[in-house]
């Protein structure tokens, strides 16, 4: 091996690197609804955002942008009133939000619900084009649907970055119910059989595209253990874990939270435990959010106020807790915002008619003020950004891009510089200058 590496690097007199990418961003599934029915946002200096992708982008940092997508939101299953402005986002819908997101330069992730509306732990309902199927005809429609959306995505210039192979799915699928733990009745063959039907047909049609299989109970080491294990086991081919993580349902970020309390889980634990269980899976944090106004009443599980007031300065602090925290475990990739585009109701409503209206209530959770405004929402902030106090340190969605580790990118170091260290790291050639690792591009050491 020291002589192969050697050769390595006597052959590579240049080479070209750059810094490991992270993802951050925020699932942005609304913000067509809001373009058209409402009228935009400012930022932290109070000026109007032209493009709120771009806008993020180029002003906070981030990268990555995540859009649901149902097989016919017009159907929309019973168990849900038909009057979920929310669920929208047919195959058209999707393609054009894609196409913008990477026309920004971002990286897109596609959602897949598998479903005519929400698909959660508590909801694993099949489309209703789909209802009745056997499992292997279940599977077949999975990889089917799978394959069609992706073959539209890429002939409309939106080609996924990360694809994620069902939402929230710890529990079920299309209707094949599962648990994580020992219960009877079960379908894991069946269940399985799904997952591996979606992830294949991503592979064959977005090759460079990163799987994620999204969970729901991200502070339970047990529970993640035996789940993520069943899919090793049984060829589930992904690649990254995804969790979702609010606190009211989920619990606190840390061991120093939760020193004086009973319940120990913590996010920052169970994801220590996911690098040790599955050392070669990344993990993401696809959904995450915290109240600024009105604390959830309904199904709250935890009472965090203790670490985060229920205020924007609540807010602006779980977030940057959740980068601090997050930002040194080696197995986390990236950090999505749920909703962050959240603007209340919609601006232009007609009550009568709901003609215009984006949702019907309030989730006081995105980055905006929710109040009806004829001149654009205001962010949400901690106090005025200036010179002596940058954005980052008043307003959340600017201090979330600072998870990114954009680092330096260098050009044409030379092999023979003895201020940059080089070195093999899981195959991959790599680069160590000024303490930050870099990855040689196009190179790689088997």
């Amino acid at each position: 091996m020291k002589r192969l590496f050697s050769l390595v690097i006597i052959a590579l007199v240049c080479v070209y690197a750059q810094a490991q990418s992270r993802y951050v961003g925020g699932d942005i599934s609304m913000l067509t609804q809001y373009e058209k029915h409402s009228s935009g946002y400012k930022d932290v200096k109070g000026v109007k955002v032209n493009d709120l992708i771009t806008w993020l982008v180029n002003d906070c940092g981030w990268n990555t942008f995540r859009v649901r997508i149902f097989v016919h939101p017009q159907q929309k299953a019973p168990d849900y009133k038909s009057t979920d402005y929310a669920i929208v986002q047919d195959l058209a819908y999707v393609k054009a939000l894609g196409k913008r997101i990477k026309e920004a330069g971002a990286y897109f992730m596609l959602d897949f619900h598998y479903s005519d509306s929400w698909v959660d732990a508590g909801h694993i309902q099949a489309p209703a084009a789909w209802k009745g199927a056997s499992d292997g005809a279940m599977a077949d429609s999975i990889a089917e649907y799978t394959r069609s959306v992706l073959t539209a995505l890429k002939a409309a210039g939106a080609t996924p970055d990360l694809v994620q192979v069902g939402n929230e799915i710890m529990y079920g699928l299309c209707g094949i119910q599962v648990h994580p733990y020992d219960k009877s009745g079960d379908n894991w063959e069946g269940y399985l059989g799904l997952l591996r039907a979606g992830c294949d047909a991503v592979r064959e049609e977005c090759p460079q595209a990163q799987i994620i299989i999204h969970t729901d109970r991200p502070t339970n080491t047990g529970y993640n253990s035996y789940y993520y294990n069943k899919l090793v086991q049984n060829g589930v081919d992904f690649d990254i874990i995804g969790l979702s993580y609010y606190p009211f349902w989920h619990g606190y970020l840390n061991a120093e939270q939760v020193a004086d309390k009973t319940d120990k889980n913590n996010l920052v634990n169970a994801i220590k435990n996911l690098k040790t269980l599955f050392p070669n899976k990344r993990v993401h944090i696809v959904e995450c959010a915290y109240n600024f106004q009105y604390w959830p009443t309904k199904g709250v599980n935890y009472d965090t106020q203790d670490a985060w007031p229920c205020s924007v300065l609540g807010q602006y602090n779980f977030v940057k807790d959740v980068v601090d925290n997050l930002k040194p475990l080696e197995n986390v990739d990236g950090i999505s915002y749920w909703f962050p585009e959240d603007a209340g109701n919609g601006d232009y409503v007609n009550w009568t008619t709901k003609e215009g209206l984006v949702e019907e209530t309030w989730s006081n959770r995105g980055f905006w003020d929710e109040g009806a405004t004829t001149s654009g929402h205001a962010i949400n902030k901690t106090g005025s950004a200036t010179a002596a106090r940058p954005a980052t340190e008043v307003c959340a969605p600017y201090y979330l891009g600072t998870f990114v580790d954009k680092g330096e990118d260098i050009e044409n170091v030379s092999s023979v510089q003895t201020n940059v260290q080089k070195f093999l790291k899981n195959g991959q050639l790599m680069l160590l200058k000024n303490g930050v690792e870099y990855t040689i591009m196009g190179e790689r050491v088997q």
